[in-house]
């Protein structure tokens, strides 16, 4: 617990501890002001945040998600003009190129694989079969990125969740011989016990891509996630949407791939499974042991299919704003925000093709712009320097921030912090905020510090069951070491009653995410994004000119990463 003075300054006691607390670095310049002194947030901060503004927002809001830029597909002519928008407002803000190279765009290699499955897919046993149909009942991908993929009568295991995880002592595979088979999974991790996998905190072994890592870990030909909304956190639409067309990758390197990745709707998994003489629920109980063994269903399944194979490149767009502390300049604060969408898609009821995400992600890249614009104008730059990183193909997997961060323009060790947005709030003022990752870090302390001038209180992911620390661009900083916060809107929405913010989240998750539906109109309120900008803003501001940089809690399962970087970075 911190105590505040009522002008909103923090006492000596938590930015003392928020001394000692950062990670070994460089001593500060001879005439700065004591850190104990410093206001949490400077009458020249509050004038600079000034610059966010609705009319800032919803200006470059309206115009990154309209139909000009078709979604903002990765490697699409959309995509190109998005990145070049980026660059135009990088320069107007007067934000130097990221690249060493003088160059405001990081560009990568990806490969697009757009896969042709059939109509049915057909499993059998026994002379029985079951035929699930394309997209009403399955979705798949390649996981190859070749011309032709192919299962060929491989045996079906349930497979529990899919999750080797020594530090629980959990072992679904048990050592089994699942070479050539398909396996069938469960989404999202063990979550009734908080002493296992923090209970109904999703964790990374409940995503989607540990599940298809582990598969192919195994040497699988496949695997197939059982799609429940609740273990998803969203509708199967959205695996319908996010999953068909083409697919987006780094080029493949030496890491083990599966023939195909695949989801089932939980009916046509039943069918499955019944066809298996055996009954679902009972299956998912005996997952929810350490003692689990895969379960052979005894039937066998063949997927053949082609794939249209595109070569190309994308890049992460990014600026600089130099820090002015000689001794520290070399350190950074990064904000990012991903600039892609889905792009073009098959027409919903309407006829509208375009997925526009205006929410996701134009909220966030707006936001971002306009912290940028603060910075600038504050009378001088902060003592650390501060990086706009907005990253490519995060709705592919998080493959821009997965790029850059094996391939960043300071060592990881150099980087403070990064502070992430994705998904603006659109529905109006919060008494609270949410911190995705808050418990990880110190940078608690510094958040809720300034949170507390805006009188709002810093609340834990608010859905945990959704796994948001892993499932957006912060998680590959967090990776190589880099201490980051994701802010998500808050939920208790002023004037409004109670579960009122709940409602609205999950009504745009059933109806909006991912959808063409996702696009600006005239019932959105700003008032709460402009104030998540500002308290990212001043958030960002404290940590660039702290004396010392933000550091995980110990025992944290990223801090071994940030010693290895600091280490690296000496």
């Amino acid at each position: 617990m911190y105590t505040f003075s009522r002008n909103g300054t923090l006492v000596a006691a938590l930015l003392t501890t928020l001394s000692i607390a950062g990670c070994k670095g460089k001593d500060p310049t001879p005439a700065p002001e004591p850190q104990a002194a410093r206001e949490v947030v400077s009458a020249e901060a509050k004038t600079a945040a000034t610059q966010i503004t609705a009319d800032f927002l919803r200006t470059h809001i309206t115009t990154f998600s309209s139909d000009e830029f078709e979604g903002r597909g990765p490697a699409t002519a959309g995509d190109t003009k998005a990145r070049d928008y980026l660059v135009d407002q990088l320069k107007q803000l007067g934000f130097e190129p990221g690249g060493a190279d003088g160059n405001y765009q990081q560009t990568f290699d990806v490969v697009g694989v757009e896969a042709r499955m059939p109509k049915q897919w057909t499993f059998a046993k026994d002379g029985k079969k079951a035929s699930f149909k394309w997209w009403d009942q399955y979705i798949a991908g390649s996981g190859v990125q070749s011309d032709k993929a192919s299962i060929k009568d491989a045996e079906v295991v349930f497979v529990g969740y899919g999750i080797q995880a020594p530090e629980y002592g959990w072992d679904d595979f048990k050592g089994q011989d699942l070479k050539g088979k398909v396996l069938l999974m469960l989404n999202n991790d063990p979550d009734w016990d908080p002493a296992m996998f923090a209970g109904n905190t999703r964790l990374y072994y409940g995503r989607w891509i540990y599940k298809y890592e582990s598969a192919a870990r195994q040497g699988a030909a496949g695997a197939i996630i059982i799609h429940t909304t609740p273990s998803a956190g969203y509708p199967f639409q959205v695996v319908q949407s996010s999953w068909s067309g083409e697919q987006v990758e780094l080029p493949a390197g030496s890491e083990p791939r599966l023939q195909a990745k695949a989801w089932l709707t939980e009916d046509a998994a039943r069918e499955l499974v019944k066809l298996a003489g055996n009954d679902l629920d009972k299956l998912v109980e005996s997952a929810k042991s350490k003692d689990f063994t895969p379960v052979s269903l005894g039937v066998k399944t063949s997927l053949d299919f082609t794939n249209k194979i595109n070569r190309s490149t994308t890049a992460n767009v990014y600026g600089v704003l130099k820090g002015s502390d000689p001794q520290l300049a070399d350190e950074w604060v990064v904000y990012s925000a991903h600039h892609d969408h889905i792009g073009v898609g098959e027409p919903d009821a309407t006829g509208d093709k375009i997925y526009n995400g205006a929410m996701d992600n134009a909220s966030g890249v707006a936001e971002v712009l306009a912290i940028g614009k603060s910075f600038k104008a504050m009378p001088a730059a902060p003592r650390r320097s501060v990086m706009l990183l907005f990253v490519a193909a995060e709705e592919q997997g998080l493959l821009g921030s997965k790029y850059f961060a094996e391939h960043p323009t300071m060592p990881a060790g150099k980087i403070a912090a990064n502070i992430n947005y994705d998904s603006g709030n659109i529905w109006g003022r919060t008494k609270d905020v949410t911190y995705i990752g808050k418990g990880k870090s110190s940078l608690d302390a510094t958040l809720e510090a300034v949170a507390a001038t805006q009188d709002r209180v810093v609340k834990a992911d608010q859905f945990p069951d959704r796994g948001s620390f892993y499932r957006s661009d912060q998680f590959n900083f967090a990776k190589i070491g880099v201490p980051a916060l994701y802010f998500g809107s808050g939920t208790d929405f002023i004037g409004q009653p109670a579960g009122w913010g709940r409602e609205q989240r999950e009504k745009y998750e059933a109806t909006s995410y991912h959808q063409q539906s996702d696009e600006i109109n005239d019932s959105w309120n700003f008032d709460g994004m402009i104030e998540d900008a500002q308290l990212g803003f001043w958030t960002g501001l404290n940590i660039a000119n702290a004396d010392a940089m933000p550091t995980w809690v110990p025992g944290d399962e990223f801090e071994a990463a940030r010693t290895k970087a600091l280490q690296a970075a000496e």
